[in-house]
């Protein structure tokens, strides 16, 4: 299935790379990058960034959750600083109606105040070594792709079964450059993460969707974590003997500002670029995944606000539900627009046509790279299965939350049917705890009226071929009212209600939970999924040969160039500078945004632009004391142009020292395009000013306490 592919297409194809794009290994800065940052302003090492030898900023920046965001560590004691997006779940799960934290914030006045967070992680990389010579020791080019991947694969079981680290680490081995070559990174990941500090939603969240993407932004997207550790410093699940983390590097905080110009570097763990797509994979974006994305997402969205409009406990159980599905929603609209307007296809089949040309001109070249593009072309050309794909995954299977829950109690159905009684205690027991916090967030009418508005969208945009068989069953006996056969499965399902499972899982029954509708319904989904899967792998397998073979032939062609590897959930840095842009004729966007701007765009009693009195009596009397910048007012947010993408989230902003300035939050609605084709004179990335986020801290939620465990640089 090309959807799933998630094609990391890893070259830099356009020839006068800017120096802003580039999402770099830091363990390659040495040879490639660090004389173009000094001439640009950092006075750091390549050994002062990456080091596995003694401390360096590597050791400061950190994975959650192994990878949805990035975090940056502030203290001796393991405070860390992400974005405020990026603990909204965290944050939404441990708020209740009479402590709406969301709503109101928190700040821990001690360690012993501080609230842990379940199931939240943070990984630190310990080294990132080159292997591609061991894995590919013994591939050559005249086997066939199935005989390279099985040797691949060996050569990989052997190097993870011979790699001897440290009991608490991790190893893993990933790909780059489309399986041209490969990493092998240790890792370290802990467990006990605890809530220190959120702002209020009204500063966290502010401007909402509205304001999501877009530049002049104000949004003070932060949030504050500790880490802790077992009393040896080493990784532990909660417990209360755990002790405050104490790290090899933590980042200096810099209340110096920044000027027009001014070098600035991002390190995080970027999740997922695909800049070098092929012209028909561009179209499949455009035309299948986001399409797909916008139909649904637009639907679903609607009746999640429906619900939350009631009130708060509504509000919180799915403020989170309808940020994440918002984010990229919003995004797709803009990306679609983005690639249109710098026709982006056309300047794919220019690429195309340049590389087929260098190989059509030598006959060694043709053998081996003849026809690459081609393949890879007419592997997307397929559009039934996958429109029926992409509909499947992001209406019935990630739309509602009911068919995916039900579908994850095959375990259970597995281990009622062997009549293993240790196995089903052990899968009852996994039940009751995963129901508990599955159920505190869901509400039984509003998962069934997004099934029934989804599977119309699914109807309608999908080839018949592609049904499930509960499409024929609403179409026949309930005369293709889906909402009426959405009340029904719900109302004799075990999975609509908390009260119902847990009553199920007292005595659980084979045949009963075989029989339930939307447990039906949810295996149903999942074995289309697993048909249209087997049905386009021919297809994987052309795009997985072309796309290698094409970055092969890439290098080859340039051998001269500085190739970056596209993101994949592992750290990189990226550099540019602090600067304006204009977006469209006549306009002009200044690179910062001042705290004038929440007075400025108050709606009193919005959910999206509320600003609470404390704050404009704060700002009326322009009490930001150190927090000032040199032209006395209050910085919130400014830009740069850091090449960064999902991932990057939290990520930190610092100076040329290697300071602190800011935290990464955004991209901006201009460059959407960006994760296909970055736009080097458009493109921004979108960070919260470390002045507002210690000027709320210290000035507005009085947490002094928390400032003082910082280095801060005056």
């Amino acid at each position: 299935m090309k959807r799933t592919l998630l094609l990391f297409f890893v070259f830099v194809l356009t020839f006068n790379a800017k120096a802003d794009e580039g999402m770099w290994l830091p363990s390659l800065l040495s040879k490639i990058n660090m004389a173009e940052m000094h001439s640009m302003g950092a006075t750091l090492s390549a050994e002062d960034i990456y080091n596995i030898n003694s401390s360096s900023i590597k050791d400061a920046i950190i994975a959650l959750d192994y990878g949805s965001c990035t975090g940056e560590l502030v203290s001796p004691n393991g405070l860390f600083l992400t974005n405020h997006h990026c603990g909204y779940g965290d944050i939404q799960s441990l708020s209740t109606e009479e402590n709406n934290y969301l709503k109101n914030g928190f700040w821990a006045e001690n360690y012993e105040a501080e609230l842990p967070v379940q199931g939240k992680t943070v990984t630190f990389l310990i080294s990132a070594t080159e292997i591609t010579d061991q894995v590919l020791e013994s591939v050559t080019d005249d086997m066939s792709e199935e005989v390279r991947n099985d040797s691949i694969a060996s050569a990989i079981d052997e190097i993870k079964s011979t790699t001897e680290v440290d009991s608490t680490y991790s190893i893993a081995i990933k790909s780059m450059f489309e399986n041209n070559r490969y990493f092998l990174f240790v890792t370290e990941t802990f467990k006990d993460v605890r809530l220190v500090g959120t702002p209020p939603h009204f500063i966290g969240k502010f401007g909402g969707d509205t304001d999501n993407w877009m530049w002049p932004r104000h949004t003070g997207d932060f949030s504050m974590f500790r880490i802790y550790a077992s009393p040896d410093g080493t990784p532990a699940e909660y417990s209360e003997e755990n002790v405050p983390y104490e790290p090899k590097h933590f980042l200096p905080i810099s209340l110096k500002g920044y000027d027009e110009d001014d070098f600035t570097m991002v390190m995080g763990y970027p999740g997922s670029t695909d800049r070098y797509l092929t012209s028909e994979g561009v179209k499949a974006t455009m035309d299948i995944t986001n399409t797909s994305r916008i139909n649904v997402r637009a639907k679903k969205l609607e009746v999640i606000a429906d619900y939350m409009s009631k009130g708060d406990k509504e509000t919180i159980q799915y403020a989170s539900k309808h940020a994440r599905s918002s984010n990229y929603y919003k995004y797709s609209i803009g990306q679609n627009k983005g690639l249109d307007r710098l026709k982006v296809v056309d300047k794919k089949k220019e690429i195309e046509d340049e590389f087929n040309e260098w190989v059509n001109a030598d006959p060694e070249r043709a053998a081996k790279y003849g026809g690459v593009v081609d393949s890879i072309n007419n592997a997307y050309q397929n559009d039934d299965d996958d429109i029926a794909y992409a509909y499947l995954v992001e209406a019935l299977l990630a739309g509602p939350e009911s068919f995916l829950n039900a579908y994850r109690q095959g375990r259970l159905l597995d281990a009622l049917e062997s009549e293993d009684e240790e196995q089903i205690s052990a899968a009852i027991a996994k039940a009751k705890n995963a129901a508990e916090v599955y159920f505190k967030d869901f509400d039984a009418e509003t998962d069934s009226k997004i099934v029934a508005e989804l599977t119309k969208i699914y109807v309608q945009y999908v080839d018949p071929k592609y049904y499930p068989e509960f499409i024929t069953e609403v179409e026949d006996k309930y005369k293709g009212d889906y909402q009426k056969w959405a009340n029904k499965i719900f109302s004799k399902s075990i999975f609509a209600s908390g009260e119902d499972w847990m009553e199920f899982l007292e005595n659980p029954k084979a045949k009963k939970l075989a029989k339930d509708p939307i447990f039906v319904a949810g295996n149903e989904l999942y074995g289309m999924l697993y048909e249209l899967r087997d049905e386009n792998a021919d297809d994987r397998k052309a795009m997985r040969r072309g796309y290698r073979l094409f970055t092969e032939g890439l290098f080859e062609m340039d051998p001269d160039m500085n190739y970056y590897p596209n993101a994949n959930s592992t750290l990189r840095l990226t550099y540019g500078q602090v600067g304006p842009y204009y977006p469209r004729d006549a306009v002009f966007y200044n690179y910062f945004t001042t705290v004038d701007g929440y007075i400025e765009k108050e709606i009193p009693g919005d959910r999206e632009f509320d600003v609470w009195p404390r704050m404009k009596e704060l700002v009326a009397a322009k009490d930001y004391g150190q927090y000032a910048d040199a032209d006395g007012t209050l910085h919130t947010c400014f830009i740069s142009n850091n090449d960064i993408t999902g991932g990057n989230s939290g990520s930190p902003v610092m100076d040329g020292d290697g300071n602190l300035i800011g935290i990464a939050f955004d991209g901006n609605w201009e460059a959407m395009s960006g994760d296909i084709a970055f736009e080097d004179e458009l493109q921004k990335c979108i960070n919260v000013d470390i002045r507002f986020v210690l000027w709320v801290i210290d000035k507005f939620a009085g947490a002094d306490h928390l400032i003082d465990e910082m280095t801060i640089i005056k």
